[in-house]
């Protein structure tokens, strides 16, 4: 008789931000969902993690709705699974008690019934009070050690007795449980590894616990990690489906039947239900943009763990901001935040402060600028590293960041700060005129002016990377509206020629700018614009640095500026980048609005 392997489909929470950094709407896979639930997977990765924040910042749609549309398809029975990082629940930062426990009575409240709980410290602290939360919730808590393997020439965390003393903290913590899982986010643990961790987990915890192993594809070793995990012990992993499956992503449901076939191991499953249920879920994303490292196994990740939901959701940032082409040094750069950082796991939070420290050490010279989050890491505000960081990094985050390191617990130090808390929420939304209901409280805590844009109508929708059907159609057609100085035109491209609101005039395209050629054609300019701009040659026009969201603006028309003085706050690969006037004078116009997604050198301002 075969061994049952169970599983649980990540394809809707993990696949959409390992491949789309969960950049998804909601009616676009839904018919997905339907369709793996007539195939019979009644396990599903429903929400929590980056799917959480991501429709509020990208696709300006409510999470918990998308969480009730979920269970509304997916049916009374299936088990609806989140991802909560302990403290931080589904934020970058962490949290005081009463949102934490908010959390869970909130995600109980819309249809969730196991929430997967992590550290990336492995600090158990932090998961003492969320765990209770999860549990005291009715909910099925599934407690998480989070896994990696450390760049070379570092040694002190992540092999077998590391793992295996977290597990006994856990409990002699006395955190209760009913499942536990080994959660490796950039799938680099070797498999010898994986295999002794949770052979010696089994023999910890007994025959009837549930272990599951979680990795992805990035480093090329996951099935076999999946192999040995349950051939020491494992009884469920997870999957996902095309077209979110390999690469940075779970193997795909198939590719795991197919590894299992003519073992002891068997998943239970209609292969060609699941074919035919793979088939509506391709259709379904026919029109998202697959970014091709999403797919792609990449050996370097081996020395610089950058996980799968992390890797993608970067790059899309990169994208956004026009700096694709630093991808690789600021992956390469990433090996010293790991091994300078005090070895915590690559999964979130920790993986975007390794990378916001990374891409700061490659933008602004080493260790120049130092990201918040990573500052606060290595100073022991997100808990207890696995080791101790570099005291040469240590004193620079806390040079930088003005703060002294500390062994506090976490939420402690949350509970004491006014800025956090229900009642600081409470304060974000009676500042707008916002409703005072549970679901606003927590979307103001966790996702801040971002939440609050949201919840007032400002936000709008950035960063979805979809095909443009009429778009497209209209390049087969060669047919554009253009408008220039004000004036639309009605172009249509031929070969050799182009047709302008129904005239046809000859059409040449060469590569590059043929300066002779303009030169040649010029005709005799209007001295008229020349002295408009000598008329203000005496007003400055400030400048988006990069491209990013508006997300405070600290002045007023007509107001004194000096400067250097913070005029503007701009969001950029998920951090805060305060913009300064470049001059003394007035503001004379604010040319954006809160809540703007902007482009390099759009205008922000105007000092005259």
């Amino acid at each position: 008789m075969k061994k049952q392997v169970k599983f649980m489909c990540t394809a809707f929470r993990d696949g959409f931000q390992s491949v789309y950094g969960a950049r998804v709407f909601t009616k676009d896979f839904m018919p997905a969902v339907a369709a793996a639930r007539e195939a019979g997977i009644t396990h599903f990765e429903a929400g929590g993690g980056a799917r959480f924040q991501s429709p509020y910042f990208y696709s300006n749609e409510d999470a918990f709705e998308m969480m009730d549309e979920f269970r509304r398809v997916a049916g009374a029975d299936a088990d609806l699974q989140t991802l909560s990082r302990g403290v931080n629940v589904v934020g970058l930062d962490s949290y005081s008690r009463d949102i934490i426990d908010l959390h869970a009575k909130l995600f109980k409240k819309h249809g969730i019934s196991t929430i997967r709980n992590f550290d990336a410290l492995n600090d158990v602290n932090n998961l003492i009070d969320s765990g209770r939360s999860i549990v005291n919730a009715g909910l099925r808590h599934e407690v998480v050690v989070t896994m990696m393997t450390l760049p070379p020439g570092t040694t002190g965390a992540h092999d077998p007795d590391f793992y295996e003393a977290t597990l006994k903290q856990i409990l002699d913590a006395g955190i209760e449980f009913q499942s536990v899982c080994f959660k490796d986010a950039s799938g680099t643990s070797t498999p010898a590894y994986v295999y002794e961790t949770v052979k010696r987990a089994r023999k910890m915890l007994g025959k009837d616990m549930n272990i599951v192993f979680h990795s992805h594809d990035t480093a090329g070793v996951c099935i076999q990690q999946y192999m040995c995990a349950l051939e020491a012990g494992a009884n469920q992993v997870d999957l996902s489906m095309m077209p979110v499956s390999g690469g940075t992503c779970q193997p795909d449901i198939i590719t795991m039947w197919h590894a299992l076939r003519n073992t002891d191991f068997d998943l239970g499953i209609d292969i060609k239900k699941i074919r035919e249920a793979e088939a509506v879920f391709q259709d379904c994303m026919k029109d998202y943009i697959i970014p091709p490292e999403a797919m792609t196994v990449t050996p370097e990740i081996t020395f610089s763990p950058l996980p799968g939901g992390a890797l993608t959701a970067n790059t899309q940032m990169l994208r956004d901001n026009n700096l694709m082409d630093k991808y690789p040094a600021i992956v390469e750069a990433m090996a010293e935040t790991v091994a300078k950082g005090g070895y915590g796991t690559s999964v979130t939070p920790v993986s975007q402060f390794y990378f916001q420290q990374a891409f700061n050490n490659v933008m602004f010279g080493p260790w120049k600028k130092i990201a918040e989050g990573y500052g606060k890491m290595v100073l022991g505000y997100f808990g207890k590293t696995p080791v101790a960081p570099d005291a040469e990094v240590v004193k620079a985050c806390s040079e930088a960041l003005g703060l002294k390191p500390t062994t506090e617990k976490v939420v402690d130090i949350n509970e004491k700060d006014p800025k956090k808390g229900v009642a600081a929420a409470k304060a974000m939304l009676e500042k707008e005129g916002l409703p005072i209901t549970d679901e606003n409280i927590f979307i103001a805590a966790s996702c801040k002016e971002k939440g609050i844009l949201f919840l007032t109508g400002k936000s709008q929708v950035n960063g979805m990377y979809k095909i443009n059907r009429e778009e497209e159609a209209a390049k087969k057609k060669g047919e554009y509206t253009v408008t220039v100085n004000g004036k639309a035109y009605g172009v249509k491209l031929g070969k050799d020629n182009a047709t302008v609101n129904g005239t046809s005039y000859p059409l040449n395209v060469g590569f590059g700018i043929d300066e002779k050629a303009i030169e040649a054609s010029k005709t005799v300019a209007s001295n008229a614009p020349a002295a408009a701009a000598a008329s203000t040659h005496e007003a400055v026009s400030l400048k988006a640095p990069m491209p990013g969201l508006i997300l405070r603006i600290e002045v007023k028309e007509g107001q004194k500026v000096t400067k250097n003085q913070v005029v503007m706050i701009m969001e950029a690969m998920k951090m805060e980048n305060e913009i300064f006037a470049p001059c003394d004078g007035v503001v004379t116009k604010v040319s954006v609005s809160q809540g703007q997604q902007m482009q390099s050198d759009d205008e922000l301002l105007v000092i005259a």
